[in-house]
């Protein structure tokens, strides 16, 4: 390769080391080296002469050259050429006609030359070769000149000291960097914000193992643009001279900034894209508020920020609107924080469940009052007290480097319901527009699933006040009964149902038991339930019949909108030591008795109220002191993975060995059977039959 065109070389720069391997041009030219004497006969033949004239040495030593390389009709003129030079002792170089032993003729380059040597003889030095060689050899030079210097990629070749032989003009304009300061010097003494230490060990790799290196990339800054990155693509090959002797590293340099960029902004968009499927997957699996908000921040954390953090409004969080005025603060409610080796900044967040007030300057109570997003791309000292709740969170953010912050608002169906706030500790790069774009779009998912799980939690806390309004506070014992109750709501998957239970005092020491479940869910399966266990209260109080007082419920039912109950009642008198009970398409209660298995008590089922057109019966039962009745409703014991009789089975089975606590009993009840999936309520509420007593109010048979 020629260091032609802009390219130099480095001169004397380099301090000789001794002899070295030759290069290989000499032997591609295949020099031919003539001596003749003042007379013109040859007197030295080297043998690249022989190839080239085809005459061995013995042939033509001592003859006139003339005479042996030269037509007849050349010879005059090549006798003046050859006295010219002995006489002027100035050099000939020509091209011209020789004859070959074969007794063709080629045209061969000359270079002709007078010798002296120290003892004053003179002789004629002709060096010569093939001139279609050297024409050959000429055009490759000029061609790789003209290609080196008029290429629009950047070409250098590095000695085996690595440092720049020759550049051409495109690498000269991408370096910014004129040829002559390149030559001499290594990559690092020419470009200090490259990583040069990479490409001089894959420039020593190739040098090495003579494998070519393609397509490396490698980004750093040059004099030509200092402050912007710039992205490259490196090949790197070895230089060998015809005899394989290693001459250097030729690097080809093509600017790929703009492809790269590109390639880094589809990856980027190709992220963001996993991401908010990522989210649409994770945020919103149920419709619980504090679980929705711990989906959201795992989701950010850490693929989007080193610390993510959700606060609602509190306002919003109660079910009202808020709007906040420009001096008025921020009372936000901490739902979820979320952190990734940043315990620093952790313990400056707000902990969840927490109210916390934000003054009118703070960040994310600009970022709530205009619905807008706040970034501060590199944050510094002043900008902390305006992103932490007080001057301690604020020293906490600074000691664990925070460096980048970024809040976006959560807003569904118009309304801002409270902001995601992103900081950056570990990871150096600041928030860019990327970053806001993937953050907007887990914003909006992720606030439509936090406003459906508001309004679920509030609408659900509703209908739980409603019903915990209306289930009875009775006392643990009446007149012959000792009485344990429990009421489990449904977990936050579905909504409050119509399960309840009453315990009702009777006259002359009786007292009516009673388990309901109401289909349905939310506040008007509550409601319901609130009017069915009146009207059970009312009846009770006339000491109806069991069955007839079904009777008049399913009555009471059929006028509700579209409302269908379950329903036992008992009426225990323990004064005859007896139970009387009537079903109304409830599951069947479990009886203990004292040296017995526990029972399933076999009783008419009949219909749930509000189907009609069904008579109820009415089944007495023994029950004596120290006896057991357990009343409960479906979600105790039904799943959706169990058959109902292998549940019934295992509620006997918890119920059998010996007599326990009855609040025990429920507790054990709830926890063994009760399944956290099961989206039904439960009611429970255990009996055990005690020896009557005239206590005051009580009227005796």
């Amino acid at each position: 390769m020629s260091a032609a065109g802009s390219a130099g070389s480095a001169g004397g720069a380099a301090t000789p080391r001794g002899p070295e391997r030759p290069g290989g041009l000499l032997d591609v030219l295949n020099v031919a080296s003539v001596v003749l004497d003042t007379e013109g006969r040859i007197v030295l033949w080297s043998p690249q002469a022989e190839e080239l004239f085809g005459y061995s040495a013995p042939e033509v030593l001592g003859r006139y050259a003339a005479r042996v390389m030269v037509h007849e009709r050349h010879f005059d003129l090549v006798v003046k050429l050859f006295a010219d030079v002995m006489k002027t002792g100035r050099s000939w170089a020509g091209a011209f006609p020789v004859r070959h032993k074969d007794g063709g003729t080629r045209l061969v380059e000359f270079r002709n030359m007078r010798l002296l040597d120290d003892r004053g003889h003179v002789y004629a030095l002709g060096l010569a070769a093939d001139r279609s060689t050297v024409r050959r050899l000429e055009h490759d030079v000029a061609l790789s000149t003209r290609v080196i210097r008029q290429s629009p990629i950047g070409l250098a070749v590095l000695d085996n000291e690595l440092r720049y032989v020759s550049v051409n003009p495109s690498l000269e304009r991408l370096d910014g960097v004129p040829a002559e300061d390149h030559l001499g010097r290594t990559v690092r003494e020419v470009l200090p914000q490259v990583d040069a230490d990479a490409l001089e060990a894959a420039a020593r790799r190739v040098l090495e193992t003579g494998r070519p290196l393609v397509d490396r990339l490698a980004t750093g800054r040059t004099p030509a643009d200092p402050d912007e990155d710039r992205t490259w693509s490196l090949s790197l090959y070895r230089l060998e001279d015809a005899v394989g002797a290693v001459l250097g590293v030729a690097v080809s340099v093509v600017d790929v900034t703009e492809q790269h960029r590109a390639g880094v902004e589809a990856e980027a968009a190709r992220r963001r894209l996993a991401a908010v499927a990522d989210a649409s997957a994770r945020i919103g699996t149920t419709l619980e508020l504090d679980r929705t908000a711990h989906e959201l921040t795992d989701v950010a954390v850490p693929g989007l920020a080193d610390i993510a953090a959700v606060d609602l409004l509190d306002a919003v969080v109660k079910g009202r609107r808020s709007i906040l005025g420009p001096a008025e603060p921020a009372m936000l409610r901490a739902l979820a924080v979320q952190a990734e080796n940043a315990p620093g900044a952790l313990r400056a967040a707000d902990p969840p469940g927490e109210v916390a007030r934000y003054g009118p300057d703070r960040l994310v109570t600009e970022c709530v009052r205009t619905g807008r997003p706040v970034m501060v791309a590199r944050v510094t000292a002043q900008d902390l007290p305006r992103i932490a709740r007080s001057p301690e969170a604020a020293e906490l953010l600074r000691r664990a480097g925070v460096h980048s912050y970024l809040a976006v608002p959560l807003i569904a169906r118009g309304e801002v319901l409270g902001a995601l706030d992103l900081k950056r500790v570990g990871n150096p790069l600041p928030f860019g527009e990327d970053d806001l774009l993937l953050a907007r779009e887990l914003a909006v998912r992720a606030a439509v699933q936090i406003d459906n799980a508001r309004w679920y939690q509030n609408a659900r806390d509703a209908a739980l006040t409603l019903q915990r309004s209306l289930l009875p506070s009775h006392p643990p014992v009446t007149g012959g009964l000792e009485v344990a109750s429990r009421y489990q709501p449904a977990e936050a998957t579905s909504e409050v149902g119509g399960d309840w239970f009453d315990v009702i005092e009777l006259e002359g020491c009786k007292t009516a038991l009673v388990v309901g479940d109401v289909m349905g869910s939310g506040i008007a399966a509550a409601a319901s339930m609130g009017r069915l266990r009146t009207a059970t209260n009312t009846l009770a109080a006339l000491d109806l019949d069991p069955a007839f007082l079904l009777g008049h419920l399913d009555r009471t039912t059929a006028g509700l909108d579209q409302a269908i109950a379950t329903c036992l009642y008992a009426v225990h008198d323990p004064h005859l030591g007896q139970c009387r009970i009537a079903n109304a398409g409830h599951l069947p209660p479990v009886r203990l008795r004292t040296g017995r298995p526990p029972e399933l008590l076999d009783l008419p089922t009949g219909v749930p109220l509000g189907v009609g057109g069904v008579a109820f019966a009415t089944t007495t039962i023994g029950l004596e002191p120290g006896d057991r009745l357990v009343f409960y409703t479906d979600g105790l014991v039904e799943t959706r993975r169990h058959p109902l009789d292998e549940r019934l089975d295992a509620l006997l089975a918890l119920l059998e060995g010996p007599d326990r606590p009855l609040e025990e009993v429920c507790d054990l009840l709830l926890r063994t059977l009760h399944e956290p999936e099961n989206s039904d309520d439960v009611a429970l509420l255990i009996a055990r039959a005690t020896t009557p007593s005239n206590r005051p109010g009580a009227v005796s048979p």
